[in-house]
């Protein structure tokens, strides 16, 4: 099966991203508004004799309406858009229901307090400003209505009924951005790991092997600690490219590469330097035991077989540099492994050379 078009696949990405903030608006909003309704119940309770569609209502919004939100917002052909909207409808009946509370206070300042933290939580201040005008709106256009009724006074009753939505929806969105933080955390560590990747070959990059080499001079300079570079070019690569093509030239490319990560340690880097070149930074190493590396890696090249052209034989070139004191400049350090690796091409080519 082919993959779809990019900007297919792309525009599937962003559905799906979108509902997923769409499924876990739901199941706050579920929590939210069958919690929030304990205490507007108490103060009903406290009125004298409520209407029964206020009661009808109250039902609605706290256990239907978030499945219709949910509803609309999956059918959308915007997702997002139409969640962000929800959202403003839920702020505007919160409104709704501090007027028909007659402004009882507790609840009122609960209710504020708790929409405000969840939305900053959802969209930032762009949306709280949205969710203050919305609740603001809600409430005027219902008080109106009401003939300006007012009642702050909350009983005890009504204060205890404010604690579980208080403390579970609190604790509920502590949570979900916790979760949250710790998913972004995670994609920007695989971000980070990313960037220093050569993708087609998984070796890290240019980039990231001279910031190495940088930490690896300055440790020098601090410590005394000795390190050595191997600058590594695949013969006449060029040649292999038009003999065999493209294709069977990425797959030298790449055994060479595995071959480089395997044969080096933890503490060193091998890594992609550009066409076909790498480079390998090795800690700890002086220029005798950073010769004999480069030999043994480049005799486990030389015995690299590649299915379908079995009479292709791979070869490489190394040049290895110790860190000196005279070394003030990266650039300095790399133009002498470079020298080495020339003098090995000069030289005929598939050996190791140093300084």
């Amino acid at each position: 099966m082919s993959s779809p078009p990019p900007l297919i696949a792309t525009q599937h990405d962003t559905r799906a991203r979108s509902l997923s903030f769409v499924n876990r608006i739901y199941r706050m909003r579920i929590v939210g508004t069958g919690l929030y309704m304990l205490p507007i119940a108490s103060v009903l309770m406290e009125q004298v004799q409520p209407p029964a569609w206020i009661w009808a209502a109250l039902l609605v919004n706290g256990l239907i309406w978030p499945h219709i939100a949910w509803w609309l917002a999956r059918r959308a052909e915007q997702p997002l858009r139409q969640e962000f909207g929800n959202l403003i409808a839920d702020t505007a009946l919160a409104g709704a229901w501090i007027a028909l509370m007659h402004v009882s206070l507790v609840p009122t300042i609960i209710i504020v307090s708790i929409l405000s933290a969840d939305r900053i939580a959802a969209g930032g201040l762009r949306l709280l400003k949205k969710t203050l005008i919305a609740i603001v709106t809600g409430f005027v256009l219902t008080w109106i209505c009401l003939d300006y009724p007012f009642q702050p006074e909350s009983s005890l009753r009504t204060i205890a009924a404010c604690f579980p939505f208080l403390f579970i929806y609190g604790v509920s969105l502590s949570y979900v951005t916790h979760q949250l933080a710790r998913q972004i955390a995670r994609q920007n560590r695989e971000l980070e790991r990313l960037s220093r990747l050569d993708p087609a070959l998984g070796l890290p990059n240019r980039r990231y092997f001279e910031d190495r080499a940088q930490h690896a001079m300055s440790l020098f300079k601090r410590t005394g600690q000795h390190a050595s570079l191997l600058l590594i070019d695949v013969d006449h690569f060029k040649s292999i490219n038009d003999r065999y093509g493209h294709a069977v030239g990425d797959a030298v490319l790449q055994a060479v590469a595995h071959t480089l990560a395997s044969a080096v340690r933890d503490i060193d880097l091998a890594a992609r330097y550009g066409g076909d070149e790498f480079a390998v930074l090795l800690a700890a190493t002086e220029a005798k035991a950073a010769l004999e590396i480069g030999e043994r890696i480049r005799r486990q090249v030389e015995m690299l077989t590649f299915e379908g052209s079995p009479e292709l034989h791979c070869s490489i070139s190394i040049g290895s540099a110790q860190l000196q004191p005279s070394h003030t400049m990266l650039r300095d350090w790399i133009a002498d492994a470079d020298s080495a690796m020339y003098r090995a091409k000069q030289h005929g080519r598939n050996q190791a050379m140093s300084v």
